[in-house]
């Protein structure tokens, strides 16, 4: 059976759970943020976060506005966002944007192979140079191709779904990579799904290496979304656990029945770019064997750390 999860594991990241969370678990006994589960041998296609088209840079660089850039962006994640191709009328009124302008931007990007017109339908639709560019990507060395036999090892080893994630300039989190158990249980996502952060497992890995302050970190904690919310104090004392133990541990927080264990990667100069994730059953997963997972993970984050020139 597989737990197709509808929004790309929105529980592990921060997408919200749906409100009919509770009644779903009381007529399956079980959820996945609020989702029911269904006997499908078919992964549900995951549906990455929506991005603002104004979404802010990373703290402390300094990026001048371009707004047709910014633009181009905003719509190449607009489509990617939509199964169905869009109209320019719908493309220029979900961006705010003025239709002409709109117009010469999906021109261009049309010229450019990244968008598709139909001619009879007059809608637009991600093109093929896109899959170029992705691939350019996945294939271009580094941690996704380092780290893909790790997951291997990890998902084949303890009956996990095991991801390989990156932490953005935008702060946001991407999967770059995944391999999933041949277990009848099994989490499905997508590679290029990306969340929010400071959620589940990676949360707390990023809240114990940003630098950032208690107060800072608080704010934040208060909008974070959660099917069974530790208070800030238990979270708190989670992550300075984290911080001293170099691993950390969300059970059954945001995802009932789920239990997520992250490692931290680090690139040069120990910056925390990419982490390790499982995700499996709580009810597979004890302390001992969270422990002994945790030991393997944080090895195999250690060399890849080496080859990355992280630390």
């Amino acid at each position: 059976m597989d737990i197709p999860a509808h929004h790309s594991l929105m529980a592990l990241f921060g997408a919200r759970p749906h409100s009919t969370a509770a009644a779903d678990a009381a007529a399956n006994g079980f959820t996945l943020a609020g989702l029911k589960l269904k006997n499908s041998n078919m992964a549900t296609r995951s549906k990455p976060a929506p991005q603002p088209a104004d979404a802010k840079p990373a703290k402390g660089v300094r990026v001048r506005p371009v707004p047709a850039v910014t633009r181009s962006i905003a719509i190449l994640r607009l489509l990617g966002e939509h199964k169905q191709p869009l109209t320019l009328k719908a493309v220029a009124e979900a961006l705010h944007l003025v239709p002409s302008t709109c117009l010469h931007i999906l021109r261009v990007l049309v010229a450019e192979d990244l968008v598709t017109l139909d001619p009879a339908t007059k809608r637009y639709a991600l093109g093929t140079g896109m899959i170029s560019l992705a691939r350019s990507v996945l294939e271009g060395g580094g941690f996704t191709q380092l780290v893909q036999p790790v997951l291997d090892r990890l998902a084949a080893q303890f009956g996990v779904t095991a991801m390989g994630v990156e932490i953005t300039a935008r702060q946001t989190v991407m999967v770059l990579a995944l391999s999933r158990s041949s277990q009848p249980f099994r989490v499905h996502t997508d590679v290029g799904s990306q969340f929010e952060t400071l959620v589940s497992a990676t949360g707390r890995l990023i809240a114990a290496y940003s630098g950032e302050t208690w107060p800072v970190l608080k704010e934040k904690f208060a909008h974070v979304v959660w099917d069974k919310a530790p208070t800030y104090t238990t979270w708190k004392k989670e992550v300075e656990l984290t911080r001293s133990r170099g691993w950390s541990l969300d059970r059954d927080n945001f995802m009932a029945g789920i239990t997520v264990v992250a490692v931290p990667v680090f690139a040069p100069g120990g910056r925390l770019v990419h982490t390790l994730v499982v995700v499996g059953l709580s009810s597979q997963m004890g302390a001992a064997v969270v422990q002994q997972l945790a030991q393997v993970m944080q090895r195999e984050a250690a060399e890849l750390s080496r080859l990355l020139g992280g630390s």
